[in-house]
């Protein structure tokens, strides 16, 4: 991780791995992984040069605006509100720090692997957020079934291959049994959902925090195992441009309270660690909070951002036996008590978004 002082919050570079290191199984990453993921780290890594990456990043980030674009009645028809909006189209329906819904920016969310899941109609009434079934635009914009599922799949399978060197990491530390690693907690699950994001120009919207720094997206820990994420995408009309804001962009909490603005390159994949992988690891990896800052000043009229980012997660039966020490969503959490993912899920849901099963 290295530092840059162009502004007086510090710039951080986190710790990258090139692809040819992530993917040999026979490399010691630990030092990396820990420096990274550990303790003292900024719980997110990049993995560099992975092989036809960059042109599904291209392919998939510039239907975003197109699918924000599309008309109201069109993205009606692919929203669901059984599962709380986590398949198909949402804007305005989950909650900022404030409690107000956020209309800075749409989501469509997919399971990139599995269509439909599972058929069992009990399961899919009580963990819908994860055993519905995908909502595609077949008719508006038929091209996005197959960028979004092409970028899914290989931000997975590089993700499985940092799941590795994370569990010889862990490894070092406490006793892991082979079925409960974290590669094959997200190998074998079933809950992966990819969530492709346009925020809107920011003169679009009253929506802005005074302070700036959660503007386009508040601060929260993403609860899941790992979080593949891409490089933002600045448009203007269609076409890709330069951020004119250096300020913009991803901000970090660090485990010791400082807020760091977080860039990696556009030819990398940048991986975050998940509560849950905090959880199941007592400690040794390490998730943290972040928000994306809007850009300001000149040049920003009719400024988008595009990204994508990939949910990486248990299958819904997964049990989670929580720490004493819970430090996160701990008031969801019953004393002694274990959940599966499914459940725990749903208690983060009520807590986010405003319609209730």
């Amino acid at each position: 991780m290295s530092l840059s002082s162009e502004t007086h919050t510090p710039t951080v570079h986190p710790v990258t791995i090139p692809f040819s290191h992530i993917q040999d199984k026979n490399a010691d990453l630990s030092a990396l992984i820990e420096q990274g993921f550990g303790p003292n780290g900024l719980g997110i890594i990049s993995i560099s040069s992975v092989p036809g990456y960059s042109s599904l990043r291209q392919a998939l980030l510039h239907l975003s605006p197109k699918l924000a674009k599309l008309p109201e009645e069109e993205k009606k028809n692919l929203e669901d509100s059984d599962s709380r909006y986590n398949f198909g189209w949402s804007h305005g329906k989950e909650k900022l720090e404030s409690g107000k819904p956020d209309m800075l920016k749409g989501s469509f969310y997919a399971n990139p692997i599995l269509d439909v899941p599972t058929v069992d109609q009990t399961l899919i009434q009580r963990y819908p957020a994860y055993c519905g079934r995908n909502i595609w635009p077949h008719s508006a914009l038929p091209e996005l079934e197959v960028a979004f599922k092409a970028l899914g799949r290989i931000m997975l399978d590089v993700g499985l291959m940092v799941a590795y060197h994370c569990d010889r990491y862990v490894s070092e530390g406490m006793k892991v049994r082979s079925d409960v690693g974290l590669e094959h907690i997200i190998s074998f699950s079933r809950c992966h959902k990819g969530r492709l994001l346009y925020y809107f120009p920011t003169q679009e919207s009253d929506h802005l925090k005074d302070d700036g720094m959660s503007s386009w997206c508040g601060w929260h820990t993403d609860h899941g195992s790992l979080t593949g994420l891409t490089c933002g995408m600045f448009l203007k009309d269609g076409i890709q441009v330069a951020c004119p804001d250096r300020a913009a962009g991803l901000y970090v909490k660090t485990r010791n309270d400082k807020i760091v603005k977080v860039v990696f390159g556009e030819a990398e994949i940048a991986y975050q660690i998940g509560e849950t992988t905090e959880i199941l690891s007592g400690g040794y990896l390490h998730a943290t909070p972040h928000c994306v800052r809007a850009p300001t000043g000149n040049g920003v009229s009719g400024l988008e951002r595009s990204t994508f980012a990939l949910f990486m997660q248990p299958d819904w039966s997964e049990k989670l036996k929580f720490p004493e020490n819970m430090h996160i969503h701990k008031e969801l959490i019953p004393s002694n008590s274990t959940l599966t993912f499914g459940e725990f899920t749903e208690k983060l849901l009520d807590k986010y978004y405003h319609l209730k099963r």
